[in-house]
């Protein structure tokens, strides 16, 4: 019985952990898409010959595609498969001693 609530609580938190990185990610989404346009009109009311609002689009967008990829991309199955493989290569070793 201890099990199962053990692996319950650890499934929930989890889940949560999950729900608080997609949260994050969205939030800095949303944020981009209403700063980065108030930039571009900024900038091109100001000073039309000098186009800087491309640097904090891009800067901003390379953080945000990082942030992307690490909330729903490449390296989470991976990750969890690692995780597992160490922890039954040392099962086995302390069962071996």
């Amino acid at each position: 019985m201890e099990t199962y609530i053990n692996k319950e609580d650890q499934a929930y938190r989890k889940a949560a952990k999950r729900v608080k990185d997609i949260k994050g990610f969205y939030g800095n989404l949303t944020s981009y898409c209403l700063v980065i346009p108030f930039l571009v009109i900024l900038n091109l009311l100001t000073s039309p010959g000098h186009l800087w609002f491309f640097w904090p689009m891009l800067g901003w967008g390379m953080g945000l595609a990082a942030h992307g990829i690490s909330t729903f991309g490449i390296g989470k199955d991976w990750e969890e498969k690692k995780i597992k493989q160490l922890m039954e290569e040392e099962r086995r070793n302390t069962k071996s001693i």
